[in-house]
């Protein structure tokens, strides 16, 4: 890729030279919250420079359990925040990747790498930053089917052509391995004119991802169902822009998805049930596989085919028993949150409840 679209060389002048500091943003789309996280993600950002923390930009936590030994991929790291918290978790025996475009940002996620490694205790790095596009990983020499975990913090949203983005995501991950993302989506298609508004693509607005166009897109590629772990309304927090796109809602959310052959568009019954051991690490008594899967310790739960798959079939496996098959099936599964559901229709004992 030689030539740069214009939401490239916007991404890089916003993040590279526009933007000093978090403290710079016009809006609230681009700020973590860093609500919910896990203790050891907490005790990771602790021992995470200054410098990488103050010009890192995100809109959420896109770090999974069970990094132990795995490799993982940051696109769009930045400073390199979520690559180096990824780096603890994962272990002086697993690898990270950390892929961005801009130079000013990669500076200071390289030049904290020496430091950073020896606060974590490491006698050699574990975390390798690539400069290049998120859209071609093969030109960084990310091969087909070697990567554990894809994650990305606020980053897809500025990409000019998502659907080559999640087309390299499931190029490069392992079967069963997951890609957990945390992006701006809007409620609706943005209008035309705004998506070349250099501000607004750099508070991640004008490229935000029309939630059901990103649907499409995943089905287009394969991946049949995704799930949701966290979504909020974004209040912009400006007149200016409210003024200009306040017409569209956008909402900051966590998404989690697996390379899986096996996924159906629609959740199906077969009669399968879900039992967590409870030993994931932080999850001693139930876990959220999604907004409104919550797999208790020790309960036999009814979950559909494609919930049983993610289950069973991916590395969260040794942490569940799955029982039954997919010989009989009983028909339609209804997988719709708790919240839309009669106190009647959430007895079944389901992990939907």
């Amino acid at each position: 890729m030689t030539i740069e679209t214009f939401e490239q060389t916007a991404a890089k002048e916003y993040y590279g030279v526009t933007l000093q500091s978090t403290t710079d943003l016009k809006t609230t789309a681009c700020c973590s919250l860093d609500e919910n996280l896990s203790p050891s993600v907490k005790a990771a950002l602790i021992k995470i420079n200054d410098e990488v923390l103050t010009k890192f930009y995100g809109c959420g936590s896109p770090l999974p359990p069970l990094l132990e030994g795995c490799t993982v991929l940051d696109l769009g790291c930045g400073t390199g925040r979520d690559a180096y918290v990824a780096s603890q978790l994962a272990g002086p025996l697993g690898r990270v990747i950390g892929v961005d475009m801009t130079g000013e940002q990669l500076d200071v996620a390289q030049r904290n790498l020496n430091s950073q490694m020896a606060r974590f205790g490491y006698q050699r790095p574990n975390v390798d930053f690539r400069k290049g596009y998120i859209e071609d990983l093969k030109a960084l020499e990310i091969p087909d089917n070697s990567v554990d975990v894809v994650m990305s913090n606020c980053v897809i949203n500025l990409s000019p052509d998502k659907r080559t983005v999640f087309s390299e995501i499931l190029r490069v991950l392992k079967p069963g391995g997951e890609l957990l993302f945390s992006d701006v989506f809007s409620g609706r298609r943005i209008p035309e004119h705004l998506r070349y508004d250099p501000v607004l693509h750099g508070e991640c607005l004008a490229g935000a991802m029309y939630t059901e166009d990103f649907r499409r897109t995943l089905r287009d590629l394969g991946c049949l169902d995704y799930r949701i772990l966290s979504n909020r309304r974004i209040n912009l927090g400006s007149p200016e822009i409210e003024a200009v796109i306040g017409m569209v809602d956008f909402y900051s959310m966590t998404v989690r998805a697996f390379k899986l052959d096996s996924l159906e568009d629609l959740c199906e019954d077969y009669g399968q049930v879900a039992v967590y051991r409870g030993t994931i690490p932080e999850w001693p008594h139930f876990f959220d596989l999604d907004d409104h899967h919550r797999l208790l310790t020790g309960k036999p739960m009814l979950v559909c085919g494609n919930t049983a798959a993610m289950l069973g079939e991916t590395r969260y496996a040794a942490h569940f028993d799955i029982r039954g098959d997919r010989s009989v099936h009983y028909g339609p599964f209804d997988c719709s949150p708790a919240a839309v559901k009669t106190a009647e229709e959430a007895g079944g004992g389901g992990a939907c409840c």
